[in-house]
């Protein structure tokens, strides 16, 4: 039906069955069940905004479900003529699928596609074959604190008479950071670890020990010739995570040295921490350098954790954030002794050993 012709045309809708006429039709004709129900208001094809479908073509269906009218400028279907059929394309391998299929393409699922296809490669498998190991004998010295202490007497003098708590096995990561390794190797073989504290103890996280000073004091006094190491200053250094017990680290975000020993243009950083669990300790990565883990010995190092510190009353650490708030030196140095062990563990010996193939993968027990 043109569109013309179309003015004036009226639809009468029953139950779910149309009937109707054009121009010059009674309008009083009715569908087979003789009940007429609404009439639908005048309809110019011209400038109506019904819906249209694939083809084109008009879509009426206004009051509820029922069989549709398809209309185009030249042509009137009705459920007695029904639309012929779309003519089919021709098949090709690689076609583009219809918008109409049953795919739906959402926001979501385009944000994700495009999420997933500019997703980093993955990162490489850090080398954590262990080139080196090291050992680090711990005791407990008894006479360290006693009150007749005069000041002729050192730390050697003292502990003669120790309590052996064992020997940590400790396997170093020389391909991934070996400045680092080098030095802490350096440091055991030339026994400057020997005879020195371990300072500070966290339990249920950490122990630190090579905190440098005075050597009578049980502090470490570092060789001349120790090399700079510049994997400090360095993001690839920091990728290992303090994930679990038996972690060997090199101390910077927890490094206590004094400043006055920082400021040195000659100063070397070997104080080192050694985790003991019994989780991990998040707040140290990326912040200090893995270097090694423990082989042998996770008892020793879970009887340094169980050795009792110095804890202070939530009253002085109250007065001590506000000294530190108001400028006071004397804060920071009265923190020296906060988590300090009440007994004298020191590490008695250290060395290198010597092992047929050095290069294997770590073993904990």
């Amino acid at each position: 039906m043109a569109a013309g012709a179309a003015d004036g045309f009226f639809r009468y809708v029953h139950d779910g069955c149309l009937s109707g006429g054009e121009m010059g039709i009674d309008p009083t004709v009715h569908c087979t069940s003789r009940k007429l129900v609404a009439p639908l208001v005048f309809l110019n094809l011209e400038t109506s905004c019904f819906p249209r479908n694939r083809h084109g073509e008009i879509v009426l269906c206004p009051f509820h479900p029922c069989p549709l009218l398809h209309f185009n400028s030249t042509t009137m279907y009705s459920p007695l003529n029904p639309p012929p059929p779309p003519p089919l394309l021709p098949h090709h391998h690689h076609h583009i699928p219809s918008l109409l299929s049953s795919t739906t393409i959402t926001r979501r699922s385009l944000l994700l596609s495009t999420s997933l296809s500019t997703l980093s490669p993955p990162r490489p498998t850090l080398d954590t074959t262990i080139t080196d190991r090291v050992f680090l004998d711990f005791s407990i010295c008894s006479n360290y604190f006693r009150p007749d202490r005069t000041l002729s007497d050192t730390f050697s003098t003292l502990c003669t008479d120790s309590t052996p708590l064992g020997r940590l096995v400790l396997g170093l990561y020389g391909h991934l950071v070996p400045l680092t390794v080098s030095n802490f190797k350096t440091m055991c073989t030339s026994y400057s670890y020997k005879n020195t504290l371990v300072h500070k103890i966290f339990p249920g996280q950490f122990f630190l020990a090579g905190r440098q000073g005075r050597r009578e004091k049980g502090e470490v006094k570092v060789p001349q010739d120790l090399a700079r190491n510049f994997e400090s200053v360095d993001s690839k250094a920091f990728k290992l995570t303090h994930s679990g017990p038996g972690i060997l680290s090199l101390c910077l975000s927890e490094n206590d040295d004094e400043d006055n020993i920082k400021l040195n243009p000659e100063y070397r950083n070997v104080e080192f921490l050694i985790t003991t669990g019994p989780g991990p300790c998040p707040q140290l990565d990326y912040k200090n350098i893995v270097f090694g883990v423990v082989l042998e010995g996770l008892d020793v190092v879970t009887s340094i954790a169980s050795i009792p510190t110095y804890k202070p009353s939530d009253r002085i650490r109250q007065f001590n954030d506000l000294a530190e708030f108001l400028g006071d030196e004397r804060a920071q140095n009265a923190r020296t002794i906060w988590n300090k062990p009440l007994k004298t563990v020191y590490i008695s010996d250290c060395g290198e050993l010597k092992v047929a193939k050095p290069s294997l993968t770590p073993s904990l027990p």
